[in-house]
């Protein structure tokens, strides 16, 4: 049995002070809940949120990773110094790093083995734009988005990683795939998996979906057999609905 995992992509939310008072009441909100819980948050929040999320079961997660282990990449922290800060997951290849910060395939997959190195968990964003699923193209996109993200890593290692399938029509637009449509494509990138890798491999990777999760339809995404939790866009941002997100099943 995969446990699932529920992640919040807070994106650019938060000061330090607004990412403590969260972290602290969500401490006690799921401290019952029966998946991983993880806030993947700026960087200029890891202190408060490691020190707010200390003695509970919530993991802090980043929201990107450099490949190399340092250099001259003004901006960017390398897996070591994630690490360093007390981090433990982070989302690569969000939609919103490809469209806005030319994150392509190839460098998804060098983020993810520079994590995967490093002893981090990676979130590996996929996902088809609107026309791309109007065409037929979805099951496409999203094996060859998946097994790209992981080429070079050994079968133990692609067993620790967590795959988000995200619609990126789907993001931040309210809109959402229907239940029975985000547990179809979840089961092609997971079959697309066992192709490569086997049975065992694709039984063991997690695999969230992430396209307007939110209180309202989380028990039904989640009845899905394939789907192993959901990364959580705004609904990450609001204690109640957090909560009620990584408490679905309560």
């Amino acid at each position: 049995m995969r446990k699932p995992i529920i992640a919040g992509n807070w994106k650019m939310n938060k000061t330090p002070a607004e990412a403590k008072e969260l972290v602290l009441a969500l401490a006690e909100t799921v401290k019952d809940a029966d998946c991983d819980v993880v806030v993947c948050v700026p960087a200029t929040n890891f202190a408060a949120v490691k020190e707010a999320a200390e003695g509970s079961n919530i993991k802090l997660g980043a929201q990107n990773v450099h490949f190399a282990a340092s250099g001259a990449y003004t901006g960017e922290l390398s897996a070591d110094m994630l690490k360093a800060c007390g981090v433990e997951y982070v989302v690569i290849g969000h939609s919103e790093r490809r469209q806005y910060f030319g994150e392509t395939d190839k460098t998804v997959n060098l983020r993810t083995k520079a994590a995967v190195a490093a002893g981090l968990v990676p979130i590996i964003c996929v996902g088809e734009m609107k026309d791309e699923r109007e065409a037929g193209y979805t099951d496409i996109l999203v094996e060859y988005q998946t097994l790209m993200a992981l080429h070079g890593l050994t079968e133990d290692e692609i067993k620790n990683v967590v795959i988000a399938y995200e619609p990126v029509w789907a993001i931040g637009t309210g809109l959402t795939a229907t239940d029975e449509q985000a547990n179809e494509t979840i089961g092609v990138i997971r079959k697309a998996i066992e192709r490569k890798y086997g049975k065992e491999v694709a039984d063991t990777v997690r695999i969230q979906y992430g396209g307007s999760m939110n209180p309202k339809n989380v028990k039904g995404l989640m009845a899905q057999p394939e789907i192993d939790g959901g990364l959580i866009g705004g609904a990450s941002l609001k204690a109640p609905d957090f909560t009620a997100v990584v408490m679905y099943n309560k």
